[in-house]
């Protein structure tokens, strides 16, 4: 077992990170790695991967329910649709993070992803980068932080009119998403999205 494991009272193990507080365990114990496909979810992920950017990932889900409220649950339909008002009521509220080029960002990406819908859709675009194969990383420095399709991912959706999404952020939601599989090997998470083995 690596240090950057640790075994909880329930005895599962954890990485250091999903270990240190209730939200964070839940998160990484039902949400953090399993398949996300449908497009008012994805589009939620990446918008928050985003906002995510330079921060901690505690900070965003700490405020998931008020970016949820603020931005209309995700839906792109409605968030294409904001407006200069929008744009302001979104600057002056104090549940989300409030920077100037993250929600100009989730608005063009919205639209983009409106768009994308003539391609198929953003989740089977997106779905359409998974890697032959999965990394397996004993230790915290051993997970990627981008790989060849992250970085051909942010490419094509850079090119569709998405902002934010470099092969970085991309890379993090490819794990959120269950892209692919960066659950420490010994985790009790190790290949529970029923795609990695």
């Amino acid at each position: 077992m690596t240090e950057d494991l640790i075994v909880g009272k329930d005895g599962l193990a954890r990485p250091r990170w999903a270990a240190s507080n209730d939200m964070l365990r839940t998160y990484y114990d039902q949400e953090w790695g399993m398949p996300i496909t449908s497009e008012a979810g994805l589009f939620e992920r990446l918008s928050l991967e985003c906002f995510q950017s330079g921060l901690s990932w505690a900070i965003i889900l700490s405020k998931r329910e008020s970016f949820r409220q603020a931005f209309a649950g995700f839906a792109p339909e409605q968030v294409a649709l904001f407006t200069e008002d929008d744009f302001e009521r979104l600057m002056n509220d104090a549940g989300i993070v409030r920077n100037r080029l993250k929600i100009r960002a989730t608005i063009a990406n919205a639209e983009a992803t409106l768009m994308l819908r003539e391609e198929g859709g953003l989740p089977d675009f997106v779905w359409s980068f998974k890697p032959e194969q999965t990394p397996a990383p004993h230790s915290f420095s051993e997970v990627p932080t981008q790989s060849p399709e992250s970085k051909a991912l942010a490419k094509e959706l850079k090119k569709r009119g998405f902002k934010f999404v470099g092969p970085t952020t991309m890379y993090a939601l490819m794990e959120a998403i269950g892209m692919v599989d960066t659950h420490l090997v010994g985790s009790h998470r190790r290949g529970s999205s029923g795609i990695w083995a």
